[in-house]
């Protein structure tokens, strides 16, 4: 399976405590939060990682090379200006090999089977299929809605705190469907995603509960930090 592993964003909310680097090459004992994504990826057997970068990209590239020290055959799209999340995606597809690719965060950490995507896309012949994931307040984001494994809702806002699901920020999806991203910055949560709902494509996935962190802030970079000196994390 080919991956994208979106890494071009400026991380300004984590950048007083990581200034010099994009912020998943932000150090976890001397390496690089990416590093322990791509090897989560490799040991699911990711084949190829295409990193689609910006900000600082160059500093990936050295460190990542041709990805082989890692388990993966390594690409790299650069942004020449900031795409958004549907942008970067688009930009990155032109080095896929095959007719699917799993879009994901460099930034976060999701322990899940990614197995899984494929085996409900092709049994439910899916567009795209994503994983949400539930938390206590869904207030604080955009609540993400299944009905019998079909999305039915997304990023729908609402002021009553409650619990229920959220986007988890990873995705697998078809070549087919990427080429229908417009050029220029363009927003997969904002703009892609509500387009493909009313438009009837198929859109599916299922909530995981597996172990979820994002680097974005210093406080949850700093957790990360300890779980993995605590061994909560093992590969």
């Amino acid at each position: 399976m080919e991956a994208i592993l979106l890494a071009g964003g400026l991380g300004t909310r984590l950048r007083s405590v990581v200034n010099d680097r994009p912020k998943p090459m932000a150090l976890i004992q001397g390496r690089p939060f990416m590093e322990y994504v791509i090897r989560e990826l490799s040991m699911q057997g990711m084949s190829q990682i295409i990193f689609a970068v910006g900000y600082k990209g160059s500093m990936v590239e050295e460190y990542f090379g041709d990805g082989r020290a890692f388990g993966v055959k390594a690409s790299y799209a650069y942004e020449e200006t900031l795409l958004g999340t549907a942008g970067a995606i688009k930009n990155a597809a032109r080095y896929l090999e095959g007719e699917q690719a799993l879009v994901l965060n460099g930034d976060t950490f999701y322990r899940l089977d990614y197995s899984r995507l494929t085996a409900q896309r092709e049994a439910q012949e899916l567009d795209m299929a994503l994983v949400l994931r539930q938390v206590e307040d869904v207030s604080r984001y955009g609540q993400a809605i299944l009905t019998d494994g079909r999305l039915t809702g997304f990023n729908e806002k609402t002021k009553d705190p409650k619990p229920g699901t959220i986007n988890g920020g990873v995705y697998l999806m078809t070549r087919e469907l990427i080429s229908q991203i417009p050029d220029g910055k363009v927003s997969l949560e904002n703009d892609m995603i509500p387009k493909w709902l009313s438009q009837g494509r198929r859109l599916g996935g299922f909530v995981n509960d597996g172990y979820f962190i994002d680097i974005g802030v210093p406080e949850d970079y700093y957790r990360f930090i300890d779980d993995v000196e605590k061994g909560v994390l093992t590969w």
